[in-house]
C-alpha cells in the first residue's frame, strides 16, 4: 500500500501541517490497525479512504496517534490533494463521506476550498483555572466544537505558554475536552491569529486546524461585520494561513498543500 505525506494549508513544505494520507481501499482495514499506523506515523491526523461506486466520492475516517476524531480539516484537504494531484483524479470536486457528513473539496486557484459545517455558538462563563492554564486571561470564552477563548490582542495569542496537562480540564462540555483554542484580532495582515491546544486527542499543540474554522469563522465574522476572515494558525516555526467565506450555515475553508514524501508500507 503506498501512502503520501502532505503539508497542508501550506504553499511550500514544512508549513502548515503534515498529515499521512493511506491509497483509498475497497474496505475498511480492522480500526485497531488503523489506529496504531496513525500512531507510527504520528502526524496530527492520518486520514484513510475507502473506494465508492462514483470516481469522484469516497468514504474518509481520520485517526490521531490516539484516537479517531469526527471531524478534520488539514487532512481532508491533504486527502483531497493527493486525490487531485498524486493519483490524477479529474473530477472538479471531490465529496467524502465522513462522521460529520457529507463534506466537499474544489479545486480552487492553486488551491483547494473545502465546505464544512459552521459550529453553532454560545458565549460561557470563563472556566475557573483556565487562564492560569492558557498563562493569560480570556477577554471572553465561546463554546462550539471546542472551547474558544478570545484573547486581549494578537501578541498575547503569539506568547502563550499553557500547561497543556492542565488543559485537559476543559472543553465544550459534550466530547471535545481538552481541546482549546486561543485567538484574537490582528492588525498584522490576517483578521484573526489562533493557536489549537488539543492534549484531549493527543495532540498538544496543532499546527493547523481546519475544523477550527467552523466555530472561529462565524465568530468572527460576526465580531467584523462580514463574512469573508482570514487567520492565521501561530504555531512556533510553521504556521498556516487561511481564508473563510461564511455562507448560510457552512464556512468555505481555503488552502493550498504539498506533497513532501511518498513511502509504501511493506506489511
Amino acid at each position: 500500500m503506498r501512502q503520501w505525506t502532505v503539508d497542508a494549508f501550506a504553499e511550500r513544505p514544512f508549513m502548515g501541517n503534515p498529515a499521512a494520507v493511506l491509497q483509498p481501499l475497497d474496505a475498511w482495514p480492522d480500526a485497531a490497525w488503523m489506529q496504531s499506523l496513525a500512531a507510527e506515523n504520528n502526524h496530527s491526523e492520518t486520514a484513510f479512504l475507502r473506494t465508492t461506486p462514483d470516481p469522484a466520492r469516497f468514504d474518509l475516517r481520520w485517526f490521531t496517534p490516539a484516537t479517531e476524531v469526527s471531524l478534520c480539516g488539514h487532512a481532508t484537504l491533504a486527502a483531497a490533494h493527493v486525490l487531485f494531484r498524486e493519483l490524477g483524479v479529474e473530477a472538479r470536486r471531490l465529496t467524502f463521506d465522513t462522521a460529520s457528513g457529507p463534506l466537499t473539496v474544489d479545486r480552487f486557484g492553486e488551491g483547494y476550498e473545502m465546505d464544512f459545517p459552521a459550529d453553532p455558538l454560545s458565549r460561557v462563563e470563563t472556566p475557573k483555572g483556565l487562564a492560569e492554564a492558557l498563562g493569560a486571561e480570556p477577554v471572553e470564552v465561546w463554546a462550539s466544537r471546542y472551547l474558544m477563548a478570545v484573547m486581549a490582542d494578537a501578541k498575547t495569542v503569539r506568547e502563550l505558554t499553557p500547561d497543556i496537562p492542565a488543559l485537559m480540564a476543559f472543553g465544550n462540555g459534550a466530547l471535545e475536552n481538552g481541546q482549546v483554542i486561543a485567538a484574537a484580532l490582528s492588525d498584522d495582515g490576517v483578521d484573526v491569529v489562533d493557536r489549537f491546544f488539543g492534549p484531549g486527542c493527543g495532540v498538544n499543540e496543532d499546527p493547523a486546524t481546519g475544523s477550527a474554522r467552523c466555530g472561529l469563522a462565524p465568530l468572527f465574522a460576526t465580531k467584523l461585520g462580514r463574512t469573508n476572515i482570514t487567520f492565521e494558525q501561530a504555531y512556533p516555526g510553521r504556521g498556516a494561513r487561511f481564508e473563510t467565506e461564511l455562507v448560510g450555515d457552512r464556512v468555505l475553508i481555503r488552502g493550498q498543500a504539498v506533497t513532501v514524501m511518498s513511502s509504501v508500507l511493506r506489511f
